[in-house]
């Protein structure tokens, strides 16, 4: 289906570019991930843009909601400003920005944002300011890296910036001048980063670049790129012997030289060489003054490598490759309030084998890796034999975790319960990576963790592979899942609006009840959902919740519902008050 084209860079077309993007992002996300070979090939890149993206989407709808509330229903004509779209854009990519690319994308996303907020006094911009946002967009993502390398994602984007500098008309013209400009230099990489050419590719991240800026095309035309302006993600460059062509950087840019020269470098290098290359990836979330924010770049600086920090107006997004986790958290906290830490070993061998000597462990044959939302429930999944991934709320695994996960559970067969909806596509990164490694690994899409828990007890070991994931994959398909929590602000639900403060049911993702007691609201999904039947009921208690839920739940089984079992747990700091299982 045609979308509808938008006239001018407005809040609509900001909130449509955003939806775009995403989309674009999760249909090549998985072409992304299998060409990421710089700086770590850890496949993660098409992963971590689409989650960047899916967490500016969030911010930017959860600005028009408000909107909506204050000013009528839904599709109300009185709507948010330019201003106010774009900085919600760029906030919520600055705080849910993943990986190196996805914290560049962040940053590329903020310096549109600065333009585009000034010259929002008409409520939208044209051709001329849309060029000066993306001008803006590629300075101030270089400003960022500590120390640019051509051929990334930062080539792709001043080649953006430079061809929508000279094109003449409306957003269209210099949307499509962009994107255009941007495939042109991305095909081009591989013959500026040599780790590129030795594997045949373009740039992850300047790819992801291109798709995102196909999504703007799309937002002014209302039609995608077409098949011949596809990208090109196998770079066609002939494999020879020597210094490959090169582009030389701007006369008198010290930085891009020096980029360049790493770059050649790393010609040399072999899979030994990059065994030397930083364990750990370390991310975090940054409350700190600008002044502190400088000598916090100087000391990470020296700690590490891949370093990008971006933000401003006192919420930063620190990025660094280093093999002292520790010293870089020790610096966040110098700097200010370091939360959100994320640290991803890259796992370069057997971390418990390397450099020791001793032969690696003996593979067991099938393992079951889940990721599970509180400290209970991974004491249960650990205890029925399960390699869990802890997920705290809000804080949700990158890909580079579940391949981590994988890992450690050390198996030929892995099968993988992501427990989540927002996970699949993550989960989905993270198998093909474990694949690759050659390990056998089965996705099931479980959306709940009571859903895992239902194919964790169907799991057996010494059945045929296919066999087990299929009865797994029966046992979590016949359950159906809900969870009991309380709504963090005023918004718009399938079961109409919530106040802050509310308790809300949902039953298999969608708001069902919303009320205001825990117990009441409990009952009342509990009866919606053996109301088709069921034969057993998991009841996953948060620390949160009042110890006499679960009593009045089993009470209301027992006396309503004949021939119905039920099971309690403790889930510990889950997020959600309750969940609740029906199988």
């Amino acid at each position: 289906m045609a979308q509808v084209p938008q006239r001018f860079f407005d809040a609509l077309a900001v909130r449509t570019w955003c939806g775009l993007s995403l989309r674009a992002l999760g249909r090549a996300r998985e072409e992304i991930d299998a060409i990421n070979v710089y700086p770590v090939a850890d496949g993660d890149t098409g992963t971590n843009l689409y989650l960047t993206v899916e967490s500016a989407v969030a911010a930017v709808e959860a600005v028009f909601a408000a909107h909506e509330l204050d000013g009528g229903p839904p599709g109300a004509a009185e709507g948010p400003s330019l201003a106010e779209a774009v900085g919600a854009m760029a906030h919520g990519a600055l705080i849910g920005a993943r990986g190196n690319s996805g914290t560049i994308l962040a940053q590329l996303l903020r310096g549109m944002a600065q333009v585009l907020t000034v010259r929002s006094e008409s409520a939208h911009t044209e051709g001329p300011g849309l060029r000066l946002a993306l001008r803006n967009a590629a300075e101030s993502a270089r400003q960022a890296v500590a120390h640019p390398v051509e051929g990334t994602v930062l080539t792709v984007a001043s080649a953006a910036a430079h061809a929508a500098a000279d094109a003449e008309g409306d957003c269209a013209e210099v949307a499509r001048a962009a994107y255009e400009g941007a495939r042109a230099a991305l095909a081009a990489t591989p013959t500026q980063l040599p780790v590129l050419e030795r594997a045949g590719v373009v740039d992850a991240g300047g790819h992801g670049l291109v798709t995102v800026l196909g999504a703007l095309v799309e937002t002014f035309t209302g039609q995608a790129p077409g098949p011949g302006a596809a990208t090109v993600v196998h770079a066609r460059v002939e494999p020879h012997e020597g210094v490959a062509p090169a582009t030389s950087p701007a006369p008198g840019d010290d930085a891009l030289a020096g980029g360049c020269a790493a770059a050649e470098a790393d010609r040399g290098a072999t899979e030994t060489d990059r065994g030397a290359d930083p364990a750990f990836e370390v991310i975090y979330l940054l409350e700190a003054e600008d002044a502190a924010v400088t000598r916090l770049r100087q000391r990470l600086d020296a700690l590490g490598d891949s370093l990008v920090v971006v933000g401003g107006d006192g919420l930063w997004n620190v990025h660094v490759h280093v093999d002292d986790a520790g010293a870089a958290v020790e610096a966040g906290v110098e700097a200010g309030r370091p939360h959100r830490i994320r640290i991803t070993h890259f796992g370069h061998g057997d971390a418990h084998t390397a450099g020791t000597g001793r032969p690696p462990r003996e593979r067991s044959r099938r393992a079951v890796v889940a990721v599970v939302p509180g400290e209970g429930l991974a004491g249960l999944y650990a205890e029925a034999g399960a390699t869990t991934l802890l997920a705290r709320p809000g804080e949700p695994p990158a890909s580079g975790e579940l391949v981590q996960a994988v890992r450690r559970a050390h198996a030929h067969e892995v099968v993988l319960l992501p427990n989540d909806a927002e996970l699949r596509h993550t989960a989905a990164a993270a198998a093909e990576q474990a694949r690759a490694e050659g390990v056998r690994v089965a996705l099931i899409p479980t959306r709940s963790a009571v859903q895992g828990i239902a194919a964790l007890a169907v799991h057996e070991p010494e059945r045929r592979f296919d066999e087990d994931v299929v009865a797994m994959t029966s046992a979590a398909g016949a359950t159906r899942y809900a969870e009991v929590t309380v709504a963090e602000h005023r918004s718009w639900t399938t079961a109409g609006i919530c106040q802050a403060g509310d308790v809300l049911g949902l039953i298999d993702g969608d708001v069902a009840v919303i009320g205001a007691d825990v117990t009441e609201v409990a009952a009342t999904v509990l009866d919606r959902m053996l109301s088709a039947g069921g034969e057993l009921v998991t009841l996953v208690l948060g620390d949160e919740a009042p110890g006499t839920v679960t009593e009045h739940l089993e009470a209301r089984v027992r006396e309503a519902y004949l021939a119905v079992d039920t099971v309690v747990h403790r889930g510990g700091r889950q997020g959600a008050l309750l969940l609740v299982g029906v199988e």
